[in-house]
């Protein structure tokens, strides 16, 4: 079971959910997509760094992965293959981001109050860092540690080596140290 309650479909269960979906039943799609939802948000949140592009990009995610689930070939885990879409789609909302004009919104000056106040400061204090990571070296690190995909599944997102994956992390890993230490 996922947090959300939804069963979690294994090795066959996705084949078959796969076929189903495939077919056009979106309760299909919905239980192998809520599977691994959660983890899906943390993609999305990591690599845009704010709710409201986080929840563009699962929408803009799970639009593709429904649209494009012919392309679905099974030589992965549906949950990896609908990662890199959550990752693509980030970055795609990212650089839309970055060429669309500074916009200031009343609501970002709401201040809330929160009994986890150090935890979300932390967390904030954490995700500042990780927005100042250059990109390849920060997409392959929201890949291993919250998308949990292996060098190779990210070497083959990426378009590059295992090695250069390696080297990806070794450098993130390494900025978050220093501007966490800084910060």
């Amino acid at each position: 079971m996922t947090a959300a309650g939804a069963q979690v479909p294994g090795p066959d269960g996705d084949a078959a959910l796969v076929a189903r979906a495939r077919a056009g039943d979106s309760a299909a799609f919905a239980t192998l997509a809520g599977a691994c939802r959660t983890r899906v948000w943390a993609i999305c949140l990591r690599l845009t760094g704010n709710h409201a592009d986080a929840e563009d990009a699962l929408q803009d995610a799970l639009m593709a992965a429904w649209q494009h689930l012919g392309s679905f070939r099974q030589d992965a885990r549906f949950s990896t293959w609908l990662y890199r879409i959550a990752a693509n789609a980030a970055l795609a909302v990212v650089r839309r981001r970055r060429d669309t004009p500074f916009a200031v919104d009343e609501h970002d000056y709401l201040i809330v109050v929160d009994d986890h106040a150090d935890q979300h400061a932390e967390r904030d204090r954490v995700q500042a860092a990780l927005s100042q990571v250059p990109e390849p070296f920060r997409t392959a690190l929201v890949l291993r540690e919250y998308g949990e995909l292996s060098y190779e599944e990210i070497a083959a997102h990426q378009n590059v080596g295992v090695q250069t994956v390696k080297s990806r992390l070794y450098r993130a890993r390494a900025s978050m140290v220093a501007l966490l230490r800084a910060g």
